[in-house]
């Protein structure tokens, strides 16, 4: 898969609009106790399909952070929370943000840094 260009849609950032996508629960990844929240999410403007991982620290908020990557249509439905890392990492490229990385947005590769 070639890396898509930011089109600058919403769905690139974390802070969207409800009104902007439809979003699906997966579930919770609790693997090494991490308690992070999957979700699918479908944009409503540029129609991409993301898988979101989302982890977020009570004690330490600035370690929460999330990552988006794309998932095509027919992989949602088998998609399992302790799997979504590991699909994560395995795509050319994908989107993380939230207080880690300095609440921006950037693109990222390879291995997760879901440790908090």
């Amino acid at each position: 898969m070639k890396k898509l260009p930011k089109l600058g849609c919403a769905c690139e950032k974390h802070d969207l609009i409800e009104s902007e996508y439809r979003t699906s629960i997966v579930g919770t990844d609790v693997t090494h106790g991490k308690n992070a929240e999957v979700s699918i999410i479908q944009c409503r403007l540029c129609q991409r399909i993301w898988l979101k991982y989302f982890v977020e620290s009570e004690k330490s908020p600035e370690l929460s952070r999330w990552y988006k990557g794309i998932i095509a249509k027919k992989e949602v439905a088998e998609m399992k929370p302790e799997n979504a890392v590991e699909y994560l990492e395995n795509l050319p490229w994908y989107i993380c943000g939230g207080s880690y990385f300095g609440n921006k947005e950037v693109f990222g590769e390879g291995k997760l840094n879901t440790d908090l």
